[in-house]
């Protein structure tokens, strides 16, 4: 199983670059920190260093508070975090964030 995402600012139309990305999962009844990293000059992060998806329930915990205030824009949403869970092994998860400073959304991608 492979896990990516892509951040898209949709204010502007652009991918949204540099957004600090934390994967975590859940066990025993805690967030378990995975990995993480920023988005690349297209707004995908698709390598996290090795670290493998396993079934369960995971969240990406999006920075968006700190890639705004990076651009000197306010935002109501200091972060975003999107929860998930993993039922199917063999397939690929991509969890894209569409995101503005006073909106945002997500869906299960291909």
């Amino acid at each position: 199983m492979t896990l990516s995402t892509h951040v898209l600012d949709a204010a502007t139309g652009r991918p949204a670059d540099g957004v600090r990305t934390g994967w975590e999962s859940w066990s025993d009844g805690s967030w378990i920190p995975v990995a993480v990293r920023e988005t690349d000059t297209d707004g995908r992060i698709s390598d996290w260093g090795g670290a493998p998806l396993d079934l369960g329930v995971h969240r990406l915990v999006f920075a968006t508070g700190a890639w705004f205030a990076a651009r000197r824009q306010r935002t109501f949403y200091p972060e975003v975090v999107v929860v998930f869970e993993v039922t199917d092994a063999d397939t690929h998860h991509h969890v894209p964030l569409l995101l503005s400073p006073f909106a945002y959304s997500t869906y299960r991608g291909s």
